[in-house]
C-alpha cells in the first residue's frame, strides 16, 4: 500500500513539472510587453528597460522560467500588474468562492446521479431505465453556458424568484449567498450528473453479473439487499474515478460559469487576467488550477484501494 502512494505521487510531480513549462511558454507566447502595461502609454524607454530587468524579462528564457519555478516554489507567484496585489492571497481569496460552488455542484450530482444509474442498471431494458438513459443524454448534449444563460432567463428574470448575477459569501450573509449559488450550482449538476449517470450504471450492469451477486440473489436476498448491500461499493469504485475528474475539471473550468452569473471566483480572475495581459495572475491561475487537477485525481487514486484492494496489487 505504501508503495502504491508513493509510485502515485511520483508520477504526480512530472506531471506538475511539465504542465508549469507549458504554461510557462504559453504566456511567453502571448503578444505584448510586461512592463509596457505596468507603466503605461508616457513610460520612458529608460524607465522600460530598468523594469524589465528588475522582472528579469531581458534575460534568457530559460532562466527567466527557473527563476520563476524558483519563486513559485516558495509560495511567491509574482504581483499582479493592473491590480499591485500579490497573486498568491488573490488567487486563495477567489478560489475559496469557486470551490464552494463546485464541491456543492459535485456532491448534489453524485447524490442524483449514483442512485439514478444504479435504478437504470436495476432496471435495465424497462420503462424506467430508457427514461434514465435518455435525460442523462440530453444533459450531456446541453452547453453549461446555453442552460445557464436559460435558468437566469427564467428564474431569474422572467419570475424573479433568484438574484440573476452576483455573489455573496456565506460568512457575510448565509441566506442571500444560498440565493446567489443556486442558479449556477444547478446548472453544473444538471450538467454533470448525466456523465456520472452513466457511468454508474454501467458499472452497476457490470458488477451484477458477476458469480457472486449471483449467489446473493440465490440466498434470497431482497433485490435492495443486494444491490445496496453487496453491488453498491465495487459499482461505485469506477464512478469514483469519474467523479474525481468531474471535480477537478470544474476547479480548472469553471471560468464559463463564473463569466455567466458574474462570480468572483478563480476562472474569472483568469479571464479577468488575460484582457489585461496580467502576466503573473495568468500565470499563477493555469498553474494552480492545474495543480489541483493533479492532486483531485491523486487522491481519487488513494482512495480507490479503499473500494478495491485489487489495483494494489
Amino acid at each position: 500500500m505504501v508503495r502504491f502512494i508513493l509510485t502515485r505521487i511520483a508520477t504526480a510531480i512530472p506531471t506538475l513539472f511539465l504542465v508549469s513549462i507549458a504554461v510557462f511558454a504559453l504566456m511567453r507566447m502571448i503578444p505584448g510587453d510586461p512592463a509596457a502595461l505596468m507603466l503605461g502609454d508616457l513610460a520612458q524607454p529608460g524607465q522600460l528597460e530598468a523594469l524589465r530587468h528588475e522582472m528579469g524579462f531581458d534575460q534568457p528564457i530559460v532562466l527567466q522560467y527557473f527563476y520563476w519555478l524558483g519563486n513559485v516554489l516558495t509560495g511567491d507567484f509574482g504581483q499582479s500588474i493592473s491590480t499591485r496585489q500579490p497573486v498568491l492571497p488573490l488567487m486563495l481569496e477567489r478560489f475559496s468562492v469557486s470551490a464552494t460552488i463546485v464541491v456543492v455542484a459535485v456532491f448534489f450530482a453524485t447524490v442524483i446521479a449514483v442512485p439514478a444509474g444504479m435504478f437504470a442498471a436495476w432496471r435495465q431494458n424497462r420503462a424506467g431505465d430508457i427514461a434514465v438513459i435518455a435525460t442523462s443524454t440530453l444533459l450531456l448534449s446541453i452547453p453549461s453556458f446555453w442552460l445557464g444563460l436559460m435558468l437566469l432567463l427564467i428564474f431569474g428574470l422572467q419570475l424573479g424568484w433568484l438574484p440573476v448575477v452576483g455573489y455573496v459569501p456565506f460568512s457575510r450573509d448565509f441566506s442571500s449567498a444560498l440565493l446567489f449559488i443556486i442558479l449556477p450550482v444547478v446548472t453544473l449538476v444538471l450538467v454533470e450528473s448525466g456523465s456520472i449517470t452513466r457511468m454508474a450504471r454501467a458499472s452497476t450492469i457490470e458488477v451484477t453479473r458477476l458469480e457472486y451477486i449471483t449467489h446473493a440473489r440465490a440466498k434470497g436476498l431482497s433485490e435492495a439487499t443486494v444491490m445496496w448491500r453487496h453491488a453498491f461499493k465495487n459499482a461505485f469504485a469506477p464512478t469514483m474515478t469519474l467523479i474525481g475528474l468531474v471535480l477537478g475539471s470544474l476547479l480548472a473550468n469553471i471560468a464559463v460559469i463564473e463569466m455567466v452569473f458574474t462570480i468572483p471566483g478563480i476562472g474569472r480572475l483568469m479571464v479577468d487576467g488575460i484582457y489585461a495581459r496580467d502576466y503573473p495572475v495568468v500565470q499563477g491561475c493555469m498553474l494552480f488550477t492545474a495543480f489541483l487537477y493533479v492532486l483531485v485525481n491523486l487522491l481519487v487514486d488513494l482512495l480507490y484501494p479503499l473500494l478495491d484492494p485489487r489495483v494494489t496489487a
